[in-house]
């Protein structure tokens, strides 16, 4: 099993200089004790599935799918969409991320069958008012919950690498999770973990499906991603960074706060932030420049959410997949109800060190190409 080191100690150093600091002694904890524990417990596991799964030796990845794109620009529904094509994907759920190995999964499912003949959904019930508990909160600004697919990248935090950490702390101007396309060293540990993890996936689902993934934090990912996974295709979404940018940063800010951290402890990290929330809009799109055959597609989020039947048909046709009768239909059924979708998180941009003339200034060439309304103008008038 592959662990990062580096980051587990950048961590730990950063934690450790937190003198003074009330959550210092509980993460310290969690560094020490609980991050070796689990990552020891999950090798064994890991270690175990080729020796009782051996079938996954020999299992493919196969013309996966990468839906990238800024928080908030449609990734989630675009993936909600792709995903209710029958059987043809495979994904993550959010319970299925805590467990790498595919042994771990197949107790826990044989547990869930063992809870619903037996105990009458009890364990369930509680998980389920535990997760409303949890995750309900939140549920206005991402929708989040232990039976619902997710991104991609918290399949990666028994490496230690997954983005929770920078959402924990607000240490995102030091541990860098978005450029790992100039990372060199550290992308083919990365991705051999990842790409174990979605094979046992794949296996677990059936073993013959595509692999339908979703991330923000992978748009940063997209050169990686091609030279690691041969066939692989890529879907960007695309919004007005008006809307997006401050929302997805409010909703980080809103877990570093949540997290008990004050405006000061994230300030250096809220730069970065908004650094990479620019470069979420610009590097997909360089990249696939410079590999045009690679299949692609840019997605209009105004085209998905006012047309979704007919936007779905333009991406399967782009990324090459054969849409079948049973899944149009049920896009036209579907359609009317993915128009009516609308977030109904609220936020203000003067809550940020952001200006829409900022925004505007830095991506200038996508509000010409997009036609994005110019909020400073508005403003200004």
């Amino acid at each position: 099993m592959y662990f990062d080191f580096d980051y587990y100690f950048i961590v730990l150093r950063y934690v450790w200089r937190l003198k003074g600091h009330p959550k210092r002694n509980k993460l310290l904890l969690r560094l020490l004790v609980q991050v070796p524990l689990e990552s020891l417990f999950h090798s064994v596991f890991l270690l175990l599935d080729y020796v009782v799964f051996p079938r996954l030796w020999k299992q493919e990845i196969k013309d996966p799918v990468f839906i990238v794109g800024h928080q908030r620009s449609g990734t989630t529904l675009m993936h909600r969409l792709m995903s209710s094509d029958g059987d043809r994907f495979s994904y993550f759920l959010y319970w299925e991320m805590f467990f790498p190995s595919l042994l771990q999964k197949k107790i826990i499912r044989g547990l869930g069958w063992l809870d619903q003949k037996l105990l009458g959904e009890w364990i369930k019930k509680k998980l389920v008012a535990w997760d409303d508990k949890t995750f309900g909160p939140y549920r206005h600004m991402h929708y989040m919950s232990l039976w619902a697919a997710e991104e991609d990248a918290f399949s990666l935090k028994p490496a230690f690498v997954s983005q929770q950490w920078a959402l924990d702390l607000p240490i995102m101007h030091v541990l860098d999770q978005f450029h790992l396309d100039q990372m060199p060293k550290k992308q083919a540990g990365w991705m051999r973990f990842y790409r174990g993890v979605i094979k046992r996936q794949l296996l677990l689902n059936g073993g013959n499906k595509i692999h339908l993934a979703k991330n923000p934090v992978m748009c940063g990912w997209v050169e990686t991603l091609i030279k690691f996974f041969p066939g692989a295709r890529i879907v960007v979404m695309m919004r007005d960074p008006a809307q997006c940018i401050p929302s997805g940063m409010r909703l980080v800010e809103s877990t570093w706060q949540g997290n008990g951290w004050s405006q000061s402890d994230y300030a250096e990290s809220q730069v970065m932030l908004l650094q990479t929330c620019f470069e979420s809009f610009k590097n997909p799109q360089d990249v696939l420049a410079r590999y045009p055959d690679t299949p692609q597609i840019v997605v209009d989020y105004r085209q998905l959410t006012s047309k979704p039947r007919e936007t779905t048909h333009k991406v399967y046709e782009a990324l090459g997949i054969e849409l079948s009768d049973e899944f149009d239909q049920m896009l036209q059924q579907k359609g009317e109800r993915e128009k009516q979708h609308k977030s109904t998180f609220k936020y203000s941009i003067d809550d940020f060190d952001v200006t829409f003339e900022q925004i505007e200034t830095e991506l200038a060439e996508f509000y010409e190409e997009y036609d994005w309304p110019r909020h400073s103008r508005e403003l200004a008038e």
